[in-house]
């Protein structure tokens, strides 16, 4: 069967006025990840990316650390939930939860999880957020089809997000909203799930891989945001 390795972006620009970036670390993150692919002589057939630029600079830092590689197909069906608007629409709802300028990550995550919760009850205003969590299930499964339906000559690689790709786990592995919520949590920057597939079925090998990262003098530089 052939291989999937779907990959979380690097860092992003978390607190910036513009979140859809890499961060420095981000860019050296998913160079090193194309380093350890091309010590592996992992020859992709297919990469996909998501449509935002934090999942094409993740792939295009990916390729430059590869021999060789085919052209990035971007397909919106990877991209990731919108979290401002999930995390609003939560607010609107209870604004004395409203989190002060200086929060830290830890708190916002913290307030994330509850609109996330919230959300996949359909406790939040359909008018507030631009699509339902059983829309986003239903998106995120249509991006594992496409992955299917490719009759791929060799391993294929999948930039996306850490919400997405928690969501595609929930399909494959049949997980509820709680643990959804609590992979997204966990899944670190530029890290890998391998998967086996083919046009039938599809098969989860290991979750959330950063051997790249896994060295004494890279520890630093494992990040979850």
């Amino acid at each position: 069967m052939p291989e999937l390795f779907l990959v979380r972006h690097g860092q992003a620009s978390f607190g910036a006025k513009n979140y859809d970036k890499l961060s420095p670390l981000g860019h050296q993150q998913s160079l090193w990840l194309g380093q350890y692919f091309n010590e592996r002589q992992c020859h992709f057939s297919q990469v996909f990316t998501g449509t935002l630029v934090r999942h094409q600079e993740t792939a295009a830092g990916i390729l430059q650390g590869l021999d060789e590689a085919p052209e990035p197909k971007s397909d919106a069906r990877f991209n990731e939930f919108d979290f401002a608007t999930i995390g609003q629409a939560y607010l609107n709802l209870y604004p004395a939860e409203t989190l002060a300028p200086s929060a830290s990550p830890s708190e916002f995550y913290r307030l994330l999880k509850k609109a996330m919760l919230a959300w996949s009850q359909n406790q939040l205003n359909p008018d507030d957020v631009s699509e339902s969590w059983q829309d986003f299930k239903t998106r995120t499964s249509g991006a594992i089809e496409c992955i299917k339906s490719h009759q791929a000559e060799g391993p294929v690689l999948a930039v996306s997000s850490g919400g997405a790709i928690a969501m595609m786990m929930s399909v494959i592995l049949g997980l509820d909203a709680v643990q959804v919520i609590e992979l997204n949590m966990q899944i670190r920057n530029t890290s890998f799930s391998h998967l086996y597939f083919n046009q039938h079925n599809i098969r989860l090998s290991s979750f959330n891989n950063v051997p790249h990262l896994d060295t004494l003098e890279r520890l630093p530089s494992i990040t979850f945001s």
